[in-house]
């Protein structure tokens, strides 16, 4: 019976502790655990597909096992992982780098479990240290590979004014260099694990001490601004400094109507900005933060204002409601609960 459950333990194990610590890791609480859970059943997904495609590319070409696993497969498999975490941040889904760190990790994570299990059941008499460089190597390579490409994705997102598919290029050619590297053995497996045990942990610590100044930051300068416009518009007196002044000029470039309905987003949008602002700052204190009722109708709201503006007057308002994903973000955030 040991025999049996210690390679599961050995081989399972390591990648969902270290997943645990990035989920307790983040005090913001960013990602749930219900999307950590669905998120890894689709890194699960994900390893089946690619199990698929490498078998047929073996079947259907002439090339060795050994050259898939060094060349082809690194680039198969880091491309489908990436995919479904690209998505979520190209929908505004994913926030800051730690939530794209976490959901990266747990698509690696998903696909780790079912390739160890696979391997597990065809060498079931392997040697335990195969298991130990399977668990603490290959399965952490996995989650950090696919975590580097959410977080340089995010990075250059974050600097950028739109999505561009140019911003997953860099994170991913890095993700598939670092696992053809790996998998190459120039240095022995146990080396190799030892040297992912050391390095995963440091640059992991690293990304979420930025990602955290970084929120913080956000939710400052993104108070004062809020609440400023907020005042502004349920007063009815613009002040005079360049918001109040900005504000002021759109009479005279728009209809009455259209400058009624600007008014209108903007209150709408500053009340779940600051809704959304807040709701960080209670889950970072630690409270249990219930849905809010009225966001989805406001979310509504928003979208009949947009319709009814048009595009030259949200062109007007992009100073105020932000084009970037993290401004986009956080009007998920309330929605998403």
């Amino acid at each position: 019976m040991l025999d049996r459950i210690l390679p599961l333990i050995v081989a399972l194990l390591p990648v969902i502790v270290f997943l645990t610590s990035l989920v307790l890791l983040d005090s913001f609480k960013l990602v749930r655990l219900a999307t950590v859970l669905w998120t890894i059943l689709a890194g699960a997904l994900v390893a089946l597909l690619c199990y698929a495609v490498n078998t047929a590319v073996l079947a259907t070409t002439r090339i060795e096992t050994t050259t898939l696993t060094r060349y082809i497969a690194p680039v198969i498999e880091e491309l489908s992982k990436a995919a479904f975490l690209l998505v979520l941040i190209r929908a505004n889904k994913v926030g800051f780098m730690v939530d794209a760190a976490i959901r990266g990790f747990a698509i690696g994570t998903g696909f780790a479990i079912l390739e160890n299990l696979h391997y597990i059941q065809m060498r079931p008499d392997a040697h335990l240290l195969i298991w130990v460089i399977r668990g603490f190597g290959t399965a952490l390579m996995h989650g950090g590979t696919t975590a580097i490409v959410g977080v340089a994705a995010k990075a250059l997102l974050d600097r950028a004014d739109r999505w561009s598919l140019s911003l997953t290029i860099p994170g991913l050619l890095l993700a598939i260099v670092l696992h053809a590297v790996y998998n190459h053995f120039f240095m022995s497996p146990l080396v190799s694990t030892l040297f992912i045990l050391v390095a995963l942990p440091l640059v992991t610590v690293v990304v979420f001490r930025q990602s955290e100044n970084a929120t913080r930051d956000w939710l400052g300068h993104g108070f004062d601004i809020d609440r400023e416009v907020l005042g502004m518009i349920t007063s009815g007196a613009l002040a005079e400094n360049p918001i109040g002044q900005y504000l002021h000029s759109l009479k005279d470039r728009f209809l009455p109507e259209a400058v009624a309905d600007m008014l209108c987003l903007l209150r709408v949008h500053s009340e779940l900005a600051i809704k959304a602002k807040g709701v960080l700052l209670m889950k970072e204190a630690g409270f249990d933060v219930p849905a809010d009722p009225e966001a989805a109708a406001s979310l509504e709201e928003m979208r009949f204002l947009h319709k009814s503006i048009g595009p030259t007057g949200l062109l007007a308002l992009r100073p105020f409601l932000g084009g970037r994903a993290r401004d986009l973000w956080q009007l998920n955030l309330l929605s998403a609960k």
